[in-house]
């Protein structure tokens, strides 16, 4: 096991203690930033909770945390990554290197332990979501098409590999629904 860097784990302050920099990530839509989805180490402790119900590639927790916050939030590879590798050198987790390299991540004896001791903290992280976003005076009908487009292209694009055919197809759809609203002007 890697050596451990010295923080008081038993409470989530804890993971708080010796910010560096960013992983709260930003919401995405908002130019310049915007309110933080997480405090700093709140990510760490989402990444735990779920690695605890089944052992989890790191790109499935990138694709599982951005359908948890409906596409509003994805973390980076670059976020991800670095938090998995903290998350081992604490011993919260081990990380299994597999054929093609990736690595899985378990929870370890002491990762059940910090989690046991942050229930109420991982709870509230798993049933968070993210705020609603400013539409403005878009009504509600227009609001919810807009939302059904984005989850259908999200789901196609994310679920399906299309061929080159039918993203052009898709492309010149959207074109088209675009022209044919601005004609309604």
């Amino acid at each position: 096991m890697k050596q451990k860097r010295h923080m008081d784990m038993a409470r989530p302050e804890g993971l708080m203690k010796h910010h560096r920099g960013g992983e709260g990530g930003r919401m995405r839509g908002r130019r310049g930033g915007g309110k933080r989805l997480f405090d700093y180490g709140e990510l760490r402790l989402l990444m735990l909770a779920m690695i605890v119900d089944k052992p989890r590639h790191g790109y499935e927790l990138i694709k599982e945390i951005s359908e948890r916050f409906e596409g509003r939030y994805s973390p980076s590879p670059g976020v991800v990554y670095p938090t998995l590798s903290w998350l081992e050198d604490m011993g919260y987790i081990t990380l299994t290197a597999e054929e093609g390299g990736r690595k899985l991540s378990r929870i370890t004896t002491e990762g059940e332990a910090f989690l046991a001791a942050n229930r109420q903290a991982a709870d509230e992280l798993l049933t968070r979501k993210p705020p609603k976003k400013p539409r403005g005076d878009v009504p509600e009908a227009v609001a919810e098409a807009m939302d059904r487009l984005k989850s259908v292209l999200r789901h196609r694009l994310e679920n399906e590999t299309p061929s080159e055919e039918e993203l052009s197809a898709i492309a010149w759809r959207i074109e088209e629904a675009a022209e044919a609203i601005a004609k309604l002007a």
